[in-house]
């Protein structure tokens, strides 16, 4: 009970910021975003219709048609986050006004904003609706891709933006919207700071040893085939802190010069030396 009562206050936490966000970078400078906010702040702008309530009107449609497509769970945090996105549209209007005039550091920061926002709506489970679930839907239905489908649907309304509003505001909200993505994924995988390194060394086992000495790191040794020569090889795994690589590197240089490193950023690494795998309570 207690771990579902802290998703949904997450899900209000991440409602807020994405329309402070919204509220007083974008809406303040006449900027637009995309997706069904994007449709509700076009029809803020040509007929004063409130935020909150036009992308509430859209999204009712969509709860009907995915009641029983989407789970149970996943659709009424759903439901929570549009509604409160809904909420703090109106709430956020006028609260803490920043003041920022230049469209291009409302652009920077109202992207930031909202991506903090979204990024923390789904992290714990939940999306703002609209464009999200047409894409599971036309996913489902259709096969399409999600990713591009979303694109689509963006790419759309600020197209609708720049022959309505002016080309100006189109390139301006394609900057908020570009960096909004990018913080999205920064708030749900996290900050890199770990990395993968995979190598492939006749002498992985003894590479092996010297990092499980000297980083008190564990690898991981894969059983490989090269691909050109037919023999066998060993692959090594290995996930070390960025500031690690480099003594990797020293021992594989040192062991084996002719070995063969691959090194991958890596997300969410759950497990001894790094962030613990905590059990979850009910």
């Amino acid at each position: 009970m207690q771990r579902y009562a802290l998703e949904y206050f997450g899900i209000l936490v991440g409602a807020f910021v994405f329309t402070f966000g919204l509220n007083n970078f974008l809406i303040a400078n006449g900027l637009a975003e995309g997706g069904f906010v994007g449709i509700s702040i076009l029809g803020y702008y040509l007929f004063n219709i409130p935020v909150g309530f036009t992308f509430l009107i859209l999204n009712i449609p969509l709860f009907l048609i995915g009641w029983k497509r989407f789970g149970r769970d996943f659709l009424l945090k759903t439901i929570f986050g549009v509604v409160s996105v809904s909420m703090f549209a109106e709430l956020t209007k006028d609260l803490f006004l920043m003041g920022v005039e230049d469209k291009i550091l409302a652009a920077l920061y109202g992207g930031v904003f909202s991506g903090i926002g979204l990024g923390i709506i789904f992290r714990f489970g939940a999306t703002t609706g609209g464009a999200d679930i047409i894409a599971r839907l036309a996913k489902h239905y259709f096969g399409l891709s999600i990713g591009r489908t979303l694109f689509l649907i963006d790419l759309l309304v600020i197209t609708v933006v720049a022959f309505i509003i002016g080309k100006d505001v189109a390139m301006y909200s394609l900057i908020a919207l570009f960096v909004s993505a990018r913080v999205i994924d920064m708030v749900i995988e996290g900050v890199s700071t770990s990395r993968a390194m995979f190598i492939i060394s006749d002498q992985s086992t003894q590479i092996a040893e010297e990092i499980h000495k000297q980083l008190e790191r564990g690898t991981t040794l894969l059983n490989g085939v090269g691909g050109y020569t037919g023999r066998d090889k060993q692959v090594l795994y290995v996930v070390v802190s960025r500031e690690e690589i480099t003594r990797v590197h020293d021992l594989c240089r040192m062991i084996d010069p002719q070995s063969f490193i691959v090194v991958n950023d890596v997300h969410d690494v759950l497990g001894e030396g790094f962030n613990p795998l905590k059990q979850t309570k009910n």
